[in-house]
């Protein structure tokens, strides 16, 4: 037998979770068929939108390969795992991911009523965010030298863009998307573009660009209920963004530099016309004696301290975590322009360092000064989503380099992801480790009451194959009653 066989004849022995945490308690036989019904039903009203009968054998394959037990979740360990060694099924199902032309959409489109009717809330929060997938080589799509935020530093990687739904029953992914760096639309990656089989009228958009293109697409569908978009000081810092999403009738609050301006009162316009001296005035300006803009660090440091108002920001694994605010109605430069009135909330830390944070939001004056600070620490669903997708279904455990092949892994990946947030609600476990984001009850001043969600511990009993067929969700009949 080969030494890399043998070595994952091993690896599939120890059965260690992918997360790093050790499973939880065995679940009873009845549990765990009701568990395989439940996947077969999910992905039966996937299956449809594939047109061939081997494309749906092939996504069910994969979903259980994402599912089980294995620590590194690319083609070949799942096959290993599930199929036994099976060279030609290697070659089948690297076709499927890479090349075969099945489109993501429909897909997209029926996670989003999933979504809808499992987590779906009136004021649920659509989360924007990107993440790295570091590279070795350069011969995959959109790879290049750029800030990798998993590592924390610039690094050969490819960087994704995606859109989360958070609400009090759960998080899960609704699309996402590769970013392709400038560099890649030079005339020298014309060949990449080739190999990768990147489509070719895609255009340059920058992370904010896609991030609005992907709100849009899901505001469109009109299946999801969101009230509020957030993001971090990437998206922020652009405006065009920030009004973008204003436009899609939505509230943002999102993180923003700390040298962005604001004016405290609207200045005054002067609009084009005759100038009492020199040349008239083609464009409008703000009149010379209004006040300059100000940084909203600045301003910060200006306040009076009697102004600050500490509030609980979120309810952590060692007790709830507070924090001071300012919230504050201010008027946005636009183009050097006065832009639309909205909110500034400002938060200090209470650590030595006294970090500041600073977000805008164009929620109407009516907002409650508690939910802009219940949003200021929603940055939590996005993070675990990640963690869990990485962690849980190998969301970066992926081998494919075309542009068609990482928008397939993705796909399927949402999908499994979904498939454990739905398990957790039917299974209704508890557990300690995970904490809703948000104003904890106990804090003073909150009314809104915070369901505790599960983590993912204590179902790789479920997911994970174990020492008795019988017990395995992810057994090679099971992936034949899910391809039916």
């Amino acid at each position: 037998m080969p030494k890399r066989t043998r070595k994952l004849y091993r690896q599939r022995r120890r059965q260690v979770p992918p997360s790093g945490r050790k499973a939880g308690i065995r679940l009873r036989e009845s549990i765990l068929a009701k568990a395989r019904q439940e996947l077969i039903a999910f992905h039966q009203m996937l299956a449809s939108h594939f047109a061939r009968a081997e494309q749906r054998c092939w996504s069910a394959f994969y979903l259980c390969g994402q599912l089980s037990g294995l620590p590194r979740k690319t083609i070949e360990p799942m096959v290993l795992a599930l199929m036994g060694i099976a060279p030609a099924v290697i070659r089948a199902v690297q076709q499927f991911i890479g090349q075969s032309p099945w489109v993501t959409e429909p897909f997209l489109a029926q996670l989003d009523t999933l979504v809808a009717d499992w987590l779906g809330e009136a004021d649920g929060v659509v989360i924007v965010d990107g993440s790295g997938f570091p590279k070795r080589g350069g011969h995959s799509a959109g790879v290049a030298w750029q800030y990798c935020g998993r590592l924390g530093k610039v690094e050969n990687c490819q960087e994704g863009v995606f859109v989360v739904y958070a609400s009090s029953k759960g998080q899960a992914f609704l699309n996402g998307r590769l970013y392709l760096p400038e560099k890649w639309f030079a005339s020298d990656h014309a060949s990449a573009w080739k190999r990768c089989g990147i489509p070719e009228q895609t255009p340059f958009r920058t992370e904010p660009e896609i991030a609005l293109d992907l709100i849009g697409q899901v505001a469109a569908r009109g299946q999801v209920p969101f009230r509020w978009v957030t993001a971090d000081e990437e998206f922020g810092r652009n405006p065009g963004f920030l009004q973008g999403l204003a436009d899609l009738g939505k509230w943002y609050l999102v993180e923003v530099p700390k040298n962005t301006r604001v004016w405290l009162r609207t200045p005054t316009i002067q609009l084009p016309g005759p100038s009492l001296i020199g040349r008239p005035r083609l464009h409008p300006r703000v009149r010379p004696s209004a006040p300059s803009p100000q940084s909203v660090e600045d301003l910060a440091a200006r306040w009076p301290a009697s102004r600050w108002k500490r509030r609980c920001l979120k309810a952590g694994g060692q007790g709830p975590q507070w924090a001071d605010f300012i919230w504050l109605r201010v008027t946005g430069v636009r183009d050097k322009l006065p832009g639309p009135r909205q909110w500034l909330v400002i938060r200090r830390s209470l650590d030595p360092e006294r970090k500041l944070k600073f977000y805008l939001s164009n929620a109407p004056t009516n907002c409650s000064p508690a939910e802009l600070v219940r949003l200021t620490g929603f940055r939590w669903p996005i993070e675990t989503a990640f963690e869990e997708a990485k962690g849980e279904v190998g969301m970066d455990h992926y081998e494919t380099r075309s542009w068609m092949g990482w928008h397939h892994h993705m796909t399927q990946t949402f999908i499994a992801h979904l498939f454990l947030v739905r398990l957790q609600q039917l299974l209704q476990k508890k557990s300690s480790h995970h904490h809703q984001s948000g104003t904890p009850t106990h804090c003073p001043g909150n009314c809104r009451r915070v369901q505790r969600r599960p983590r993912y511990s204590g179902l790789y009993s479920v997911l994970a194959e174990t020492k008795s067929p019988g017990v395995s969700l992810t057994s090679k009949a099971h992936i034949a009653a899910l391809a039916l």
